[in-house]
């Protein structure tokens, strides 16, 4: 009986020496926002298709696990590029990423943990060369500005894809231009603004003048119309009506003398 109390506290002790030799290399704690993956050095290298969840793993202590922040990162870049006509830009640029979650196993064999300055960083710099040597310097600071932004985020998304990196967004923070350049682009536009206020001005006088001659053309032809339907017959009709209604008023002291030239009552006031 002593001697299985004896083995048992050899086999204790001897697990417990184990975990205290090995422990570190056979328990690991995955946070939110961390993926692993194992790599067995005896049997078959790199497991890329099993990506560990973050919580708590235990694994052979002659293997290792390898962890990946999966969270979106930012990096931020600052370079000197050409416009198409050879004008040097300086350019700020952001850009926001994460590795795609099931696929840091490919991520890891092909690139390594240092994915940023070795993938993102020369792709985000190749695009934004490759683009801004497509357009003019007013092209990139005003005039197509977003054009270029979203030019420069689908050639870095499509070759970030490609290796397993997903790029959320790219944002142009600032182009600055040789101070002569900058003056005159905006010289430029503000003029383009003053002519575009002057022709709006010509275009709403033009508008008004045309309304005033479309209501002139109206009363025109309604004076047109009126008149060629005032016959003698009319006219004398509308005289005796008015006389009418003179001779019923109240406050009307008329006397009638025989007619005029044309036909109707000669009107006296008592005046």
């Amino acid at each position: 009986m002593k001697k299985r109390t004896q083995v048992s506290i050899i086999g204790v002790a001897v697990v417990g020496v184990l975990l205290l030799v090995f422990g570190s290399q056979m328990f690991y704690v995955l946070k939110p926002g961390e993926r692993g993956v194992i790599f067995k050095k005896f049997s078959g290298g790199l497991d890329k298709e099993n990506i560990f969840e973050p919580g708590f793993h235990v694994i052979a202590p002659w293997n290792d696990m390898i962890k990946y922040d999966v969270r979106e990162q930012k990096s931020e870049e600052t370079m000197d590029v050409l416009d198409k006509g050879g004008l040097s830009i300086n350019v700020d640029i952001t850009v926001i990423f994460n590795p795609v979650h099931n696929s840091i196993g490919h991520l890891h064999e092909n690139i390594g943990k240092d994915f940023v300055s070795v993938m993102v960083i020369p792709n985000v710099r190749s695009s934004v060369r490759a683009v801004t040597g497509r357009y003019s310097a007013e092209e990139i600071y005003s005039t197509k500005r977003a054009e270029v932004e979203t030019a420069i985020i689908e050639t870095t998304r499509k070759a970030l894809a490609a290796k397993n990196i997903d790029m959320k967004d790219l944002l142009i923070r600032s182009i600055i231009l040789p101070e002569k350049i900058k003056s005159a682009i905006e010289s430029k536009l503000q003029q383009q603004q003053e002519a575009l206020a002057y022709q709006f001005r010509l275009d709403r006088e033009r508008s008004e003048a045309e309304r005033r001659r479309i209501e002139a053309q109206g009363i025109a032809d309604y004076n047109k119309l009126i008149s060629a339907s005032l016959t003698d017959r009319i006219l004398q009709q509308k005289g005796i009506d008015a006389t009418l209604e003179l001779a019923n008023s109240e406050n009307a002291k008329i006397v009638v003398i025989g007619s005029g030239d044309d036909g109707l009552p000669l009107i006296l006031g008592n005046n």
